[in-house]
């Protein structure tokens, strides 16, 4: 299957996936709002009576098993993406800019930037990549705006990548800069030796 139709089937199952996890979570808040962690039982240690328990749990289940596909398939998805990377590379093997730089305004795409980093620790991958306190992430890898749910997205994408380039693409000064970041270990904490917050819309 070509690079861009595989990309195209494994979008559509994430799709899917994402489509399937919103359901299922629009039945736990259905049943009084009692989401993931809600207990089941009342006070006195019954099965609590103003919720549907069973629905509850196999919604849970659902979502949990769900979650670990999604893992999965980000991390199919990271690996097409290097591969489509790689292919670019040897069309533009000329080419051997470090960083794109482009107004932001001259995107076709509105860019929406999701987290924020605020702390970059010297001599880490993250210092090495170029990225600096106060940079808005508007990609990291194939998170972004529009799939991002929990900073736990990002930490999977790191730990599929430990040795390998990470497109990260930022919003600093009113332009969006495409920068590569490869997390691994080096001699201060984690795997790429920055914090990063979400941005709350």
């Amino acid at each position: 299957m070509a690079a861009s139709e595989n990309m195209k089937s494994l979008m559509k199952k994430k799709d899917d996936i994402e489509k399937e996890m919103q359901e299922l979570t629009d039945v736990l808040e259905s049943q009084k709002g009692v989401g993931m962690d809600g207990p089941l039982v009342d006070t006195e240690g019954y099965p609590r009576a103003d919720i549907d328990v069973y629905s509850v749990r196999h919604a849970r289940h659902q979502i949990a098993c769900l979650q670990t596909d999604h893992t999965m398939l980000m991390k199919e998805i990271e690996e097409e993406l290097y591969r489509i990377h790689a292919e670019l590379r040897e069309k533009q093997s000329g080419d051997d800019t470090p960083m794109e730089v482009t107004p932001a305004s001259a995107s076709s795409k509105p860019v929406v930037p999701f987290l924020k980093v605020d702390r970059v620790d010297s001599g880490s991958p993250a210092s090495s990549a170029g990225i600096e306190v106060g940079d808005e992430v508007v990609e990291f890898g194939s998170v972004t705006a529009e799939n991002f749910t929990s900073l736990q997205q990002i930490g999977g994408v790191v730990q599929h990548s430990i040795g390998r380039p990470v497109r990260v693409k930022v919003l600093r000064n009113n332009q969006t800069r495409v920068l590569s970041i490869t997390p691994g270990p080096w001699s201060g904490r984690g795997n790429l030796g920055c914090n990063i917050v979400s941005i709350k819309r």
